[in-house]
């Protein structure tokens, strides 16, 4: 059989005009010319990945490079791998609406980057970005912060509609768009935001150390080291949960049930805000036109924290996220309950559901070949859903308008399915149309 396989290469090598030896052919000399040459300047013993995907015209997933036009509109349908993330040691990140804020590992005072759409500086503002015609940024670069200390590090970062809080070992930075007091800082009328240099500084709440940021369309959310759930800005939807409708900038104590609670997280990306207690009860306020709050009957605007109810009924929670018109919830045997309006992830037929459902389990991988697998943790975009399980697969459903849900194409995806990466994934961000994930490598 040996030499059968070897006369037939030697009847190829003849057939081509060609023989091989250590001479080599000029036709040869030209294929290995042309052959494409791969430089992979990152080190391969870097024990994160950042992917990145969606629409990339406004430059907020801070690469240009493998994208695809529809209608001459760029973006990138599956995960690409950024190479910032490694070269400047990426540990955290957020989307905003068409811009994203990286923290980075860094010995100096840039601690933290940014790339997208500029327009009310909520990427900060500095000489560089005169070069650029329009404002925005097209890959990623410094986030001028005040710093005091030689080595700061950034603690939590939340992005809105155009305001950015950034949490630090030194205080809260707010930029951006403060309107409606989003960033913390008394309302200007008609202040001009584009080229806005401002970087305002909270050191803390009456006190109480700020342990995690939050940010929805035009409002922010800070919690305390005590469990304590701080809101100011944008109050239309009661989204702010201080008892009232008006714009607030001051930092003040969210109302109602939270009393006496110790909250853990917060879920917010537009109008409407969960919170969980560390006993694994949900908590809501803000915008029900979707029946996101359920039990507060036709009040489509609640303006106090408010017990969900309903659920109670489907073990202990331990984690939370809400969409722009949906909510989702995690308990602790790792079950996925959706409510609300949208593509919620049963199908194409079922676009509403007014308590808490439960997503199969078989949709993230659950079978008889693989009975432990769980789903972890949950993240919600605008019109985009995501779930990643305890062995760091992703998987997505919702709106895919540009490739937001890394699929591959741009067609809505009406339940879980998972996403390519090739890597274990930790973090996810979800932007209005755009992704973004913090992975390991498997080993």
């Amino acid at each position: 059989m040996f030499n059968s396989i070897k006369n037939c290469a030697k009847l190829v090598v003849q057939r081509n005009g060609k023989k091989l030896g250590n001479k080599k052919s000029k036709s040869s000399k030209k294929v290995l010319k042309t052959l494409p040459v791969f430089q992979y300047p990152i080190s391969e013993s870097s024990d994160r990945r950042v992917y990145v995907w969606g629409l990339a015209e406004h430059g907020a997933l801070g690469t240009i490079d493998r994208v695809q036009k529809i209608d001459y509109i760029s973006f990138i349908p599956k995960p690409s791998r950024l190479t910032f993330g490694e070269i400047f040691n990426v540990v955290d990140f957020a989307c905003g609406y068409g811009f994203t804020a990286f923290a980075v590992r860094s010995n100096d005072n840039n601690i933290v980057y940014g790339s997208g759409i500029n327009t009310d500086s909520q990427i900060g503002f500095h000489s560089t970005d005169k070069k650029y015609k329009h404002p925005i940024i097209t890959t990623p670069r410094p986030v001028n912060l005040p710093l005091k200390e030689a080595k700061s590090h950034v603690v939590s970062l939340a992005a809105g509609r155009a305001h950015l809080l950034i949490l630090t070992n030194e205080g809260l930075f707010t930029l951006g768009n403060n309107g409606y007091g989003q960033c913390g800082r008394p309302i200007i009328n008609n202040e001009n935001y584009r080229k806005n240099a401002i970087v305002h500084h909270i050191p803390d709440v009456k006190g109480n150390q700020i342990t995690q940021v939050y940010a929805g369309q035009d409002h922010s959310i800070l919690l305390t080291e005590n469990g304590e759930v701080y809101c100011f800005g944008w109050g239309a939807d009661g989204q702010t949960g201080l008892a009232h409708y008006q714009n607030e900038y001051m930092p003040s104590l969210v109302k109602g049930d939270l009393a006496g609670q110790r909250i853990v997280k917060v879920a917010c990306v537009a109008d409407c805000v969960l919170a969980l207690s560390d006993k694994g009860k949900v908590f809501g306020w803000g915008n029900s036109e979707y029946g996101q709050i359920p039990g507060v009957g036709d009040n489509q605007q609640v303006n106090i924290a408010t017990e969900i109810e309903t659920c109670k009924d489907i073990g202990r929670i331990i984690d939370i996220a809400s969409g722009g018109s949906f909510c989702m919830v995690l308990n602790d045997a790792g079950e996925v309950y959706v409510w609300g309006y949208g593509i919620l992830g049963f199908g194409p037929e079922v676009r509403s559901s007014l308590k808490p459902t439960k997503i199969p389990s078989t949709l993230f991988g659950v079978n008889d070949y693989e009975p432990n697998i769980r789903v972890s943790k949950i993240y919600c975009g605008i019109s985009h859903l995501a779930a990643v399980t305890n062995k760091g697969d992703l998987y997505m459903w919702g709106r895919n308008k540009f490739g937001s849900l890394g699929l591959g194409h741009v067609n809505d995806q009406f339940f879980p399915l998972k996403v390519s990466i090739g890597a274990e994934v930790k973090k996810v961000s979800c932007g209005v149309d755009h992704t973004v994930t913090l992975c390991k490598p498997f080993v």
